[in-house]
């Protein structure tokens, strides 16, 4: 019998993706042994920090149980002080920079937020956390078979989905005019034009284009999976679906500008989500009762035609979502108000971001669950991942199990 190709589909979300280190974590480590070992993904796709998840997952595939420790210890290692860095500074300094952005003679290029807030350190992680040639290594021993990365192309707003598989070249792709395929040797400059959320973290060029984070057209990048060849789909959700739809609490002053980036995002990371999924279920069903009212052959039948047009043949593909259960803003919000209350002896521009931080700006909408990378929100999310995926528990090791249909 021939085994399913597993492909681990990785979201975007800025300082949310400490959760998909604890799905990770909890199936190298807390499966029973014999579930364990039907554990892998033969394709990897990611998009914004889902691309350094699936980068960091492709270069460990040769030692699987040392991904999720592994991968939890960069989150758990990281501080609000480090990624958005203000060592250095001074409150002349920031002034000055402040001044500056105010007159257009001085930088006719235009002023950017991470003139102020640097985030080298979380760009330093990316290039120097993963070793990206072992990616190759890992594919051409079979340990994997296709990793791909997609980022939003600055120029013309397309999703590039950057591939590097076992074989080479791309497969024949969707005809979408917004989609563009791309063989490459996957590097750090990748994974950080897929992460590039707009207006915060510096867009990253590759090659002679631009580009910003993959969100922007793709946050969860389910077709590439499919296109590289999934026959199973497990998706790290890092969005919350409330069980009921009751409507939220009523906006009674005019939104403030974080209110709506939060909002922005959210739209963003969960319309095109459940879009994709209803798709694919629908399709599942189609073939499904197709093969119910035709016979056995129904799909081998129409394949014959439509894989000439398409490229490729239908086929039923399973998935498993994984999302948090709890709101994720919510989780952030006490980290972030504590943060306010926290006395500190640091420079300036120091307590100036432990006071943003904590401010109304951040803890009364959805962005700082976003932007909050510090070690401490990174946990409760690890461990929020682990007790969701707990609740999975016997769904992951029939999902996983290669006799399973």
């Amino acid at each position: 019998m021939t085994k399913p190709r597993i492909g681990l589909v990785c979201s975007g979300g800025g300082a949310r993706g400490a959760y998909e280190a604890g799905v990770i974590r909890y199936l190298r480590e807390e499966l029973p042994p014999s579930a364990r070992a039907h554990v892998r993904f033969d394709v990897l796709s990611g998009t914004s920090v889902g691309a350094s998840t699936a980068c960091f997952l492709a270069a460990t595939m040769h030692t699987p149980d040392e991904q999720g420790r592994g991968l939890a210890a960069l989150w758990t290692g990281l501080s609000l002080e480090k990624v958005f860095r203000v060592q250095g500074e001074s409150l002349y300094s920031v002034s000055r920079k402040i001044w500056r952005a105010t007159r257009a003679n001085e930088r006719p290029e235009g002023w950017r937020l991470y003139d102020l807030f640097h985030p080298e350190p979380i760009e330093n992680i990316v290039r120097h956390a993963i070793d990206w040639p072992r990616i190759a290594a890992n594919l051409a021993r079979g340990l994997c078979s296709a990793v791909s990365v997609s980022a939003t192309r600055i120029r013309d707003g397309k999703t590039v989905i950057f591939i590097q598989r076992r074989e080479g070249g791309v497969p024949t792709w969707s005809r979408d005019p917004y989609q563009q395929p791309m063989e490459v040797v996957l590097g750090p400059e990748h994974a950080l034009a897929s992460g590039a959320i707009p207006l915060l973290f510096r867009s990253a060029r590759v090659g002679d284009e631009y580009y910003c984070d993959g969100f922007v057209r793709q946050n969860t990048p389910l077709s590439p999976a499919l296109r590289l060849g999934a026959d199973r789909v497990m998706i790290l959700s890092l969005r919350h679906k409330p069980k009921s739809s009751v409507d939220g609490p009523k906006v009674e002053s005019m939104p403030t500008t974080p209110q709506i980036i939060g909002k922005v995002l959210n739209a963003l990371m969960v319309d095109r989500t459940e879009y994709d999924l209803d798709r694919l279920r629908r399709l599942n069903e189609m073939l499904e009762s197709g093969r119910h009212a035709y016979g056995e052959d129904f799909v081998a039948r129409m394949n014959e035609t439509l894989e000439k047009i398409r490229g490729q043949p239908y086929r039923v593909v399973r998935d498993l979502v994984v999302r948090p259960s709890r709101d994720l803003s919510e989780l952030a919000r006490p980290h972030l108000e504590q943060r306010a209350k926290k006395e500190t002896a640091e420079a300036l521009p120091t307590r100036l971001l432990h006071r943003l931080s904590g401010s109304n700006l951040l803890t009364q909408a959805e962005l700082g669950s976003y932007l909050l990378f510090d070690a401490a929100y990174a946990k409760d999310l690890i461990s929020l991942a682990m007790e969701d995926a707990h609740a999975r528990r016997e769904q992951l090791i029939e999902f996983f199990d290669p006799n399973s249909k």
